[in-house]
This record gives C-alpha cells, sequence and structure tokens, in this order.
C-alpha cells in the first residue's frame, strides 16, 4: 500500500531535471563586472556564486575577518553570499570581504556574544519543546517554542530571552510538538517500528552501510527492508540524543551493492558527495509519505530539546515533513547530500520547523565516506522497498515511536527517503 500524499510545496525537478534545473539559473550582470575595461572598483561588486561556493567563501572570509565576522548566508534571488561584519575601528576588513566577492552588511552582535546568548539559553532555558539557532540574517538568536510550552515553562522562557537584552534574540510559537519518529516510512523496519536509509555509504573497512536518524539507531539493532521480513542490517554506531542524530547501519552480507543515489520517482539523481548547509540556501527532501518537497535552510548549529533529550548540531529548514519522513535524505538539485531528517513539527499543509543531522558531521564522526569520495557502486541501499510501495506513512508503529498528530515534521517522515536512495540492492 503507498500512502503518497503531494506536499503544499512541492519541489519542482523534472526528467533530467538536476541538470536542466542547474543550466536554468541566471547569470547577474555583475558576474562580468571586470571583463570589459570596467573601473578597477568594478571587481568589488558581490560574486554571483552557487550556494555550494558560497559556503566555501563564508568558510575563507571566518577566518580572514576574525572577530569581525558576525556570520553569514546565501542571497537565493541575487545568488550572493551575505557577510555580517561588526564595524569597528578598522574598516579594512569590509574592504577585504568586498574584494572576495560578497555583500557586506554591518551587524550589531558579534558571534561572541550571540554564542553567550545561546550558552544562557542552554543553562537556564533548557525545556522540551524548545530550540535556538542563530539567525544571520536578523542577526539574532531564533528560539522556536512548540505547542507545548505554556503557563510557567513559557514565562521562563520568556524572561530568559529578556534578560539576553534587547535585539539578541526573538521568539516564535510553533503550532506542532517537536518530536523524533521511528515510524512512517517505507524504507527500514524493525518490529512496529519503521525508519528510513538516509544515505548510502562505505563504511571505514570498506563494508556497504547506510546512514540513518540516531533515534532509529537506538531503538533498535537489526533492521529489515520489508515489514516483517529477515533482518538484513545491523546498527554499527548511533547517537541520539546528545551531539547529533545520527547512526551508521552496516549491510549483513558484504556483496550487497547499490549506488549512492536519490529516487525522485520518474528519476534518480546520483548522489556525488557531501556538503555543508549555508542559511538561505534551496534544499529538497524526499519522503514516502509527502514526496518531494523543497524550502531554505534557516540556521545551523541548532539546538533541539526534543522529549528524549537534548540534541546539538542540527540544521534548521522550512522544508515540510510529516510521519512518514523519518531518517531520510535532504539534498542539493545538484546531487550534494545535506543532511538526515531529525524531528520537528507542523505538516505539509500548515508548514512548521524542521530539523536535520548534517551529512558532513555524520560522516566523520562514523568514519564513513559517500558519493565520489568513497566505494559509489558499494553504498548499499534498503534492498526492494522501492519509492512508495510500502510508503503507508500513517501506519507503521507511530505512537511506539512518539509520532504525535501535530508532530508532523519528525524525523519519522524522512523514512521514505531511506528507501528512495537506491535503485536495486543485491544480497
Amino acid at each position: 500500500m503507498s500512502h503518497k500524499r503531494i506536499p503544499k510545496r512541492k519541489a519542482a525537478i523534472a526528467v533530467g531535471g538536476v541538470v536542466a534545473l542547474g543550466a536554468a539559473a541566471i547569470l547577474l550582470p555583475n558576474a562580468n563586472a571586470s571583463q570589459d575595461g570596467a573601473p578597477d572598483d568594478a571587481a568589488a561588486a558581490p560574486r554571483t556564486l552557487k550556494a555550494a561556493d558560497a559556503s566555501d567563501l563564508a568558510s575563507r572570509l571566518a577566518g580572514l575577518l576574525g572577530d569581525a565576522f558576525a556570520g553569514s548566508y546565501y542571497d537565493g534571488e541575487n545568488k550572493q553570499l551575505v557577510v555580517n561584519v561588526v564595524p569597528g575601528d578598522d574598516n579594512n576588513v569590509i574592504v577585504q570581504a568586498e574584494k572576495a566577492g560578497a555583500a557586506v552588511r554591518e551587524v550589531d552582535n558579534s558571534l561572541t556574544e550571540l554564542a553567550a546568548g545561546a550558552r544562557t539559553l542552554k543553562s537556564e532555558a533548557t525545556i522540551p519543546g524548545t530550540s535556538w539557532a542563530v539567525d544571520p540574517r536578523t542577526n539574532r538568536i531564533l528560539v522556536t517554542a512548540d505547542s507545548t510550552v505554556t503557563g510557567d515553562r513559557w514565562n521562563r522562557l520568556e524572561s530568559t530571552v529578556r534578560s539576553l537584552g534587547p535585539g539578541m534574540a526573538t521568539v516564535k510559537k510553533s503550532a506542532g510538538a517537536f518530536r523524533t519518529f521511528a515510524s512512517g516510512g517505507d524504507a527500514i523496519f524493525s518490529g512496529g517500528a519503521r525508519c528510513s536509509l538516509g544515505f548510502n555509504v562505505t563504511a571505514g573497512d570498506g563494508s556497504p552501510a547506510f546512514l540513518t536518524a540516531g533515534h532509529c539507531g537506538v531503538a533498535a539493532d537489526q533492521w529489515s527492508d520489508a515489514q516483517g521480513g529477515q533482518p538484513i542490517a545491523t546498527v554499527d554506531q548511533a547517537v541520539f540524543p546528545g551531539a547529533g542524530d545520527f547512526a551508521l547501519v552496516t549491510y549483513d552480507d558484504p556483496a550487497t551493492q547499490a549506488p549512492s543515489e536519490v529516487n525522485l520517482g520518474d528519476q534518480t539523481l546520483p548522489i556525488s558527495g557531501a556538503a555543508e548547509a549555508t542559511v538561505g540556501q534551496e534544499v529538497f527532501r524526499m519522503g514516502s509519505t509527502t514526496g518531494l518537497a523543497d524550502g531554505q535552510v534557516l540556521g545551523l548549529d541548532a539546538t533541539v530539546n526534543y522529549p528524549e533529550g537534548t540534541v546539538t548540531g542540527l540544521i534548521q529548514t522550512n522544508v515540510c515533513a510529516e510521519p512518514g519522513d523519518s531518517g531520510g535524505s535532504m539534498f542539493t538539485r545538484d546531487g550534494l547530500a545535506i543532511g538526515l531528517t531529525s524531528g520537528g513539527s507542523g505538516d505539509c499543509t500548515s508548514g512548521g520547523e524542521t530539523f536535520f543531522q548534517p551529512v558532513t558531521t555524520a560522516l566523520e564522526a562514523v568514519g564513513a565516506t559517500l558519493g565520489a569520495d568513497g566505494a559509489g557502486d558499494q553504498a548499499g541501499g534498503a534492498g526492494d522497498a522501492g519509492a512508495g510501495d510500502q510508503a503507508g506513512g500513517e501506519e507503521a508503529g507511530g505512537e511506539e515511536a512518539g509520532a504525535g498528530e501535530d508532530a508532523g515534521a519528525g524525523a519519522g517522515d524522512a523514512s521514505g527517503q531511506g528507501a528512495q536512495n537506491h535503485s536495486r540492492t543485491s544480497h
């Protein structure tokens, strides 16, 4: 049975899509500003960049500008990197950033001050149902409280935010409830729980394996590619809660083979490697319950206080998700792996907040490689659980995994993506 619901924000990747969509981007006129005899200062105009290139430039500028660097984000409309700079006596930092090709914006809050604010929130307001992440577009800490944060807990949160001082943080209410889910997808099963294979990888010893959500990895040791089927893979490492939400699961048969790719339904998208997320970046998520959805990265290094415990280091987005999409892949249109669905709130009708485990961090922690960096043709997938045949988003063990009605954007939703990261496995 397949329960595929068309999300409110359906991503448009057509046949042959990734190359075609990438080619559709229109370069801005200033991309050639210094090629036709223009004055030297024209070279300081912001460069037209892809999101991945913007991330690389942001990393370089963070080291170059030092304490003056106050974060950055990707302006998708203008295809530019915007860099926040704390003004000081030396305006040379602005000149350096502009020469490097960034659009520069002067702001009030330094990264040191924002980090101190986040530490205060951690010590004073670690309340289940809350999250926070630095939003470089507002130069503030974005604090989110779900529908369970009421009464004294809401008062405590508001009081803590006020104590940070004016202009340091903002509070947003979420209609749903933050949850993680080990149910609802078509990828991998264990007892009454269902999760999703995130990305096919090669483990450090060369064996085929895959990444999924850590809360799935701590829920069960062995996973099958069919409900009630024989186990085909065993959890090797899992982190949840704590410094992330990821697990490495190795195939029991070392001959298991499948490419690192995402099944989009009528086509597949090869995954060539992993990349860091950039605030403002366009991303896609595939899930068996909600299909293909898209959105933007809203914040990095997010802290989420789930009922099971606090998880740090996540990516915050506005990509919708619902039970059945858990543990699955977040990626770019040009085939770069970005995240694994962790949890959130809301649904694909009203929207919500979602949080993803960075793939780069997970790969480094478990010692695995992905795409062109590893043995791509051995990056096993989840058997014959194709994209949709076993979708049944709401059917498998939702309550056992904590899948409340309001917790739509939870990790469970990405389960569909797991099974969709391969064409077929042999084992």
